[in-house]
């Protein structure tokens, strides 16, 4: 996942602070994985998560992904000096607050749900909790 268009491809770190205050309710499906505090998810961490989630629900059901990686991140090679400006972008990155919800899924029962969604909160560089949509 990455965006089709950047206009300027080079960003900056940011910080993120704060509780989220959008994107913190279960709106589309029935259960949903919400982070339990901040930091950067990257665009392959969220693929694996989607493939773990999908995979054990066996197709069943209906998945959103809730965030997306519009920040790009730089890296330069090894053993180079750090001279000669930036690095070249090496992904993409979503920026995540406590609070936020990642996925949401629908049409299983919850201990597929729950089980799903275990598994693909490992695949996550963030700590997640299992939410339902009655229960924020």
């Amino acid at each position: 996942m990455q965006p089709k268009k950047t206009k300027y491809t080079k960003g900056m770190k940011g910080r993120v602070r704060g509780m989220a205050t959008s994107n913190n309710g279960v709106d589309f499906g029935e259960y949903g994985l919400k982070t339990v505090d901040s930091g950067w998810v990257n665009a392959k961490e969220i693929e694996a998560a989607r493939r773990a989630i999908t995979g054990h629900m066996k197709r069943k059901g209906k998945v959103w992904i809730k965030i997306f990686p519009h920040k790009p991140f730089t890296r330069k090679p090894n053993n180079v000096k750090m001279i000669g400006g930036k690095g070249s972008v090496e992904g993409y990155v979503a920026t995540v607050r406590p609070g936020n919800v990642l996925f949401e899924l629908s049409g299983v029962d919850e201990p597929t749900a729950r089980e799903a969604m275990r598994l693909g909160a490992q695949k996550l560089s963030v700590m997640t909790k299992f939410v339902t949509r009655s229960g924020f």
